[in-house]
């Protein structure tokens, strides 16, 4: 029998490993930044057409490289940032692997034009699907050029599996956003078929915050810094009152690297407690430097995952560092009153004793007391005896009055435990004839009506939500909204990010009812709003409603309109604790039982569920 076991082509492995470093257009611009920054370079210009797929140009003014170098970097495991094992405990540079050239020369067509100072002239290589097509001499600057060209073109499940343009510019936007938060100090500039989207000139880290991010953040920031024997943290974290359901701002860095860490999150998260709404989460920016001795970054290409040596002890730091810069500036919720006109209170003394006062009342007052005299106003500056004298007579036989107009009262049942309620779905339409007109409101939050098979109970909240979830998406699909004009115009301020979800989802928000304008530099003017959102406040729901929209698909128009009705239907749903009267509950009940699903909300979440008749009576058994 022959041997079957044999050596994969290089231009196969390269492949392979491509799967793994390059996974879309943002991965690209990763891996030729990051080598941009490792060279030194002071001024960094990425391009890119069509969201990457038609082409991705990175220009750098680095060190550059020599024409064996340029070759040579091209190959698998080929890299100047290390030269033995021990050099992955020592690790100072972003790339260190040597995968990255090779990955992208083997699914894309490269052209590199490359310049060291020392040399007079440069060199131009061309490359494709891991095959060099060229190399020659060439006038170009000091650094480096690359152009990306045809990606995934020679591995088309990869290319077919893309998301729209809009997606994966978002996803580069954040890459490079990831970027150039942690080198405030190098110029960086970003263009999207031809348009300017970021351009961010050298600065400090807050001011570099402030420009990736608008000038709003900027009052919201407050200053970390710590140092220890163990690390030492630096960086802001937002004031509570930035916080946010969806797609906060929140970002961690090790020694210039960006890194995803759930638990550091947490002890984030932990400082806030009490101090930021349930399901929100505050803004952070914090960079860590920690001896590399004391870490491992390689455990994936992507080198977003870290893993700490001492990740106990950091985290304690972490938090302490946090709660200690919210305490340290005394940013914590106050009661603010407004003291302009009040009376001073005086200080207290100890020395002072408090006097009992005295209370003037007649003793022999009786409000059912009839008197001769006919009903007159009280006159100012009255005695209490005077007042209760000149009140109107009191009929006698008073009770007769209030004949006709006692109501049955529904006894109130005991406990109800948990595992006697039936959580199966409910087919509502039985339900419309034999509920009662009478419905009963339970601590603010859910409604409570009998029907034939027992006791239905509603949340309140999550039934309007469904309510108003069908209506907006009636009116985004029949372009039926009405806009109402607002008195004064409101600014929204999207990050480039968001702007670029906002381009794919305008015309949805104008078919809502939505009127914005475009001011310029991320700002927008809200001069309209659906009818019907009064009490709602426009520019949280417009952030809220860009970043719903970030975070689904956005590859059809259904899921954009599905998305953007939800998050609105959220804001102008009534809310736990609303006291409702019986012709409101009745409402939301009629209301709730006309839409396609009564059950769930569009999010999956329960709506309503019965206590059946026969355990109700087996509780009194």
């Amino acid at each position: 029998m022959s041997d079957i076991i044999q050596l994969l082509p290089d231009s196969v492995a390269n492949q392979i490993a491509a799967g793994e470093v390059i996974q879309r257009p943002a991965s690209v611009i990763k891996e030729l930044v990051e080598n941009a920054i490792d060279a030194g370079a002071t001024r960094i210009d990425v391009l890119v057409v069509d969201a990457g797929r038609t082409s991705i140009q990175v220009i750098d003014n680095g060190k550059g490289m020599s024409e064996t170098d340029a070759r040579l970097s091209f190959e698998r495991h080929a890299t100047s940032k290390i030269r033995q094992a021990g050099d992955l405990f020592e690790l100072r540079t972003m790339g260190f692997r040597g995968e990255a050239l090779a990955s992208i020369a083997a699914v894309a067509q490269v052209d590199l034009k490359t310049r060291m100072e020392t040399d007079d002239i440069g060199t131009s290589l061309s490359i494709s699907g891991s095959r060099f097509s060229g190399q020659e001499p060439c006038s170009c600057p000091v650094g480096s050029n690359f152009l990306v060209s045809n990606l995934f073109y020679n591995v088309p499940a990869r290319r077919k599996f893309l998301k729209s343009n809009s997606t994966e510019l978002n996803n580069i936007v954040t890459a490079f956003e990831r970027i150039v938060l942690v080198y405030p100090d190098i110029h960086f500039t970003l263009y999207s078929n031809g348009v300017e989207i970021l351009n961010l000139r050298a600065c400090g880290m807050k001011q570099r915050i402030v420009d990736v991010f608008g000038k709003k953040i900027n009052q919201d920031l407050l200053p970390v810094n710590v140092e220890t024997t163990v690390c030492k943290i630096s960086g802001f974290v937002g004031k509570p009152q930035s916080s946010r359901k969806k797609m906060p701002n929140q970002y961690f860095f090790v020694n210039g690297r960006y890194m995803r860490h759930p638990y550091f999150n947490k002890a984030v998260a932990a400082a806030f407690e009490r101090l930021v709404p349930q399901g929100e989460q505050v803004p952070y920016f914090l960079f860590f430097t920690v001896d590399p001795h004391d870490i491992d970054v390689n455990i994936h290409p992507t080198k977003t995952e870290i893993k700490f040596e001492n990740e106990q002890a950091i985290w304690q730091i972490l938090s302490a560092a946090v709660k200690e810069s919210v305490g340290y500036y005394n940013d914590v919720p106050t009661i603010d009153f407004d003291t302009q006109g009040k009376p001073d209170i005086p200080v207290f003394s100890s020395g002072l004793s408090a006097e009992m006062p005295d209370v003037d009342y007649n003793p022999q007052y009786n409000p059912f007391a009839s008197t001769p005299s006919s009903p007159k106003r009280p006159a100012a500056g009255m005695t209490i005896e005077s007042k209760a004298n000149s009140r109107a007579s009191i009929p006698d036989q008073w009770e007769m009055l209030y004949q006709g107009l006692e109501k049955e009262e529904t006894p109130t049942q005991g406990k109800l435990f948990g595992d006697t309620i039936s959580d199966e779905p409910v087919a509502v339409n039985s339900l419309v004839e034999d509920k009662s007109p009478s419905h009963y409101q339970y601590k603010g939050k859910y409604i409570m009506t009998a029907v034939k098979s027992g006791l239905m109970i509603i949340d309140q909240h999550r039934a309007h939500v469904r309510i108003l979830y069908e209506q907006y998406l009636q009116q985004v699909s029949a372009r039926t909204a009405t806009v109402q004009k607002v008195l004064f115009p409101e600014t929204v301020q999207l990050s480039q990010s968001q702007r670029v979800v906002y381009e794919k989802v305008a015309p949805e928000l104008q078919a809502i009812g939505f009127d914005l304008s475009d001011l310029g530099n991320g700002n927008f003017a809200i001069n309209g709003i659906p009818a019907g959102l009064d009490g709602i406040n426009p520019v949280n729901l417009i952030l809220d409603m860009v970043d719903a929209a970030a975070e689904g698909t956005l590859s059809a128009k259904a899921d954009i309109d599905a998305s953007l009705a939800l998050a609105m239907a959220r804001a102008s749903a009534i809310t736990h604790g609303e006291v409702l009267g019986n012709d409101e509950m009745e409402n939301i009940v009629n209301s709730l039982f006309m839409c396609s699903n009564a059950n769930t909300t569009p999010d999956g979440k329960t709506v309503l569920c019965i206590l059946k008749q026969l355990e109700i009576e087996r509780l009194f058994a």
